[in-house]
């Protein structure tokens, strides 16, 4: 016999190293990898985490486990995640399945009556139940409601040419506050209303940073399709990992940023420019790349403040229309 039954050396694992010391070796790892969680674990414990989830992250089922094994995570160790999502690609594949063709405009689906019955149909009673049934195979943790919740999203009509897109006219965040002090996870589909009760269906990014300054949310996240912002468009390895809100504002101004990107940016705008700490553009096509975003020292997407400008004009690389 070989291996310890026989009190020898180790069987070597394979390429000839020893099975023990590949395990320490992994177990090290493993352990360097926490320690470096640690710091930013006690920095941000108690503080609220928007999490705007969409595109690949939300149809790819891996990616969608992953995502939602984050959001857990994040609750655990202490933080208040709120879950913000869109649902275009579903949206879209109703609508095709009843033979409406999607139109898009700067990133926003034009949404006539019957339009916003299906993106209503959709956010609230099909991709809300899924998000929270995720969560929830960790306990009872997640809560799936509505901008129409208690209030949540007063809405009006961003523009006649868009139909019934919304804006948010104002956000009261009571019952999120009640949830999160319950220890929590809202899990919010962007449908708001008027006063007369009329529905509209809000960009999911435009939500999600309107729900940070709401909540005074220590960071607003953003998964999209992309890497994030590209100093190179035609570089993937060209990512800023950090820029600022005038510098994103600048971009917008002079066109170089178009389609869904627009959205996404916008709403980070808004949130570091309404008290939100930092807020961040994630490639969603990465597992757990939250966890990697937040508790790691180098990150993995952009980060945006409201700071000091960083050297270097940024040009983002150009999306494709994703939710509206």
């Amino acid at each position: 016999m070989t291996g310890g039954l026989s009190g020898g050396a180790p069987a070597p694992a394979a390429g000839g190293t020893p099975a023990s010391h590949t395990s320490q070796a992994d177990a090290a790892h493993r352990a360097d990898v926490l320690l470096e969680a640690l710091p930013y674990i006690q920095r941000f414990r108690g503080a609220v985490v928007v999490v705007k989830y969409g595109g690949n992250a939300m149809i790819d089922p891996q990616l969608s486990r992953a995502v939602a094994d984050d959001v857990v995570l994040l609750r655990a160790v202490g933080l208040k995640p709120v879950v913000v999502h869109g649902g275009g690609p579903q949206i879209s594949a109703l609508m095709a399945r009843l033979g409406k063709v999607a139109e898009f405009r700067d990133g926003l689906r034009v949404t006539d009556a019957e339009t916003v019955d299906i993106a209503r149909m959709v956010l609230v009673g099909k991709v809300n139940r899924d998000i929270v049934s995720a969560i929830n195979v960790h306990g009872p943790l997640a809560v799936g409601l509505s901008g129409e919740d208690a209030g949540l999203i007063a809405a009006g009509a961003r523009n006649p040419d868009l139909g019934f897109v919304g804006d948010v006219r104002a956000v009261n965040p009571s019952i999120l506050e009640r949830l999160l002090a319950e220890e929590l996870i809202p899990v919010v589909s962007t449908i708001g209303s008027d006063p007369s009760g009329q529905a509209y269906n809000i960009n999911a990014d435009t939500v999600a940073g309107a729900l940070a300054e709401a909540l005074g949310a220590e960071k607003a996240l953003f998964l999209t399709d992309v890497a994030g912002l590209l100093a190179d468009i035609d570089d993937p390895g060209s990512l800023i990992s950090r820029t600022t809100a005038d510098e994103l504002q600048a971009m917008i101004d002079d066109g170089r940023l178009t389609g869904g990107m627009i959205p996404k940016v916008a709403a980070a705008l808004h949130a570091v420019r309404h008290g939100v700490g930092s807020a961040h553009l994630l490639d969603g096509r990465i597992a757990h790349v939250l966890l990697l975003e937040l508790f790691s020292d180098a990150g993995i997407g952009t980060m945006i403040t409201d700071g000091t400008a960083v050297a270097g004009p940024p040009v983002a690389r150009p999306a494709a229309e994703e939710d509206a």
